[in-house]
């Protein structure tokens, strides 16, 4: 028997893919790996029943392969869900490349990335996330026009970042009306975890309104940086979760919403930039539902990057990108009392629209 040969930690591992916890239908993965560059990478296809799958590249350091394909995984999904909501002609794709962006990133590498993206024909169109820069993006677009977030000086959107962070902004004000009655975030605490390029943005924006933000990040240097621009409070203590705030802004890396956080959690409104906050989404949830915390689906309020990109395929203006992404404001109130008037989490009350979405679309194909 092949039990009796493999042990029960690699009988769990049989099904690499197709049996992921975070598999969910997926068209496509692609794995992609070159010698001479160092490059490894993978690419997650969700669903394309909308347009072609449009989403970011993220390198990071990752444990071991398995954490980097649960990460596309979960995030190709994501992307999926965030277009559909938004009413963009998109499907859902992201890609991952395994290594670390400071020491490991050459132009060579990012090209021979390009090269695996191009072999997809247009199915897959990518972007800058973590780890990456618009001069990263210049450098795809030398092999491949199936990319966006491109310099504006080469007729790209430019840098997502700011308009990712102003959706959130939006979302904030909407859950936080929802809340307290009203949207206004002057002398609201609030904590950012994670200030790099969206995270600071939203910094910006919170001291603009009034706000009393505290930060937390990995980067020291970034901490002091931003407290110096801003005079915001550094968070020096060692559990931010069981701190009394308005609103927590998880704006790093995703699943801070978890087993061992979400009963400490005092936050009352949870709206931030990271993608896939809620490292189970039924489970926890319906916790924070219970738990009387209003959660602003991440998918949604962080949709304002693809806006910005999604405008390089379009040929819209900037006019346009922030009129779509104020509007993160209006959908964000529906969902939220679309979840209260349906008895659901706010999580389900969004993926029910996008999926609806999905499947009238995918009915007039046939």
């Amino acid at each position: 028997m092949i039990s009796d040969v493999i042990s029960s930690s690699e009988l769990s591992k049989i099904d690499p893919v197709f049996g992921q916890n975070s598999f969910d239908n997926h068209e496509q993965v692609v794995f992609c790996n070159d010698k001479d560059t160092g490059l490894k990478a993978i690419i997650g296809i969700h669903n394309t029943v909308l347009g072609p799958a449009l989403g970011g590249t993220r390198m990071w350091q990752y444990n071991n392969e398995w954490e980097a394909l649960n990460d596309v995984l979960r995030l190709s999904r994501g992307m999926t869900f965030k277009s559909a909501i938004t009413g963009l002609n998109l499907g859902g794709g992201k890609a991952v490349i395994i290594g670390d962006a400071k020491t490991q990133k050459t132009p060579e590498l990012m090209k021979k990335f390009g090269e695996f993206v191009h072999s997809l024909n247009g199915k897959y169109i990518t972007a800058e996330d973590v780890g990456m820069e618009t001069a990263d993006m210049d450098l795809v677009r030398e092999v491949t026009p199936y990319v966006t977030g491109i310099s504006e000086s080469k007729g790209g959107a430019g840098n997502p970042s700011p308009i990712t962070a102003y959706g959130v902004f939006m979302g904030m004000k909407a859950a936080a009306k929802y809340k307290f009655g009203s949207e206004g975030l002057e002398d609201r605490n609030i904590f950012v975890q994670g200030i790099g390029n969206v995270g600071e943005a939203l910094v910006e924006h919170l001291v603009n309104e009034g706000a009393k933000v505290t930060i937390t990040d990995i980067s020291n240097e970034r901490l002091e940086n931003v407290r110096s621009k801003y005079g915001v409070t550094i968070y020096e203590g060692n559990d931010l979760y069981s701190e009394p705030m308005d609103i927590y802004a998880p704006c790093a890396l995703g699943a801070t919403i978890n087993d061992d956080t979400i009963y400490k959690l005092k936050a009352k409104v949870i709206a931030g930039a990271a993608n896939n906050q809620l490292a189970v989404e039924d489970i926890h949830g319906r916790i924070l539902q219970e738990r009387g915390i209003v959660y602003a689906p991440d998918f949604l309020i962080n949709a304002g990057g693809i806006i910005n990109v999604y405008a390089e395929l379009e040929n819209y203006g900037k006019q346009e990108i922030i009129r779509k992404t104020e509007n993160i404001y209006n959908t964000t109130l529906e969902i939220l009392e679309k979840a209260k008037n349906n008895g659901v989490t706010t999580n389900v009350a969004a993926l029910e629209i996008a999926k609806e979405r999905i499947e009238t679309r995918k009915r007039k194909k046939k």
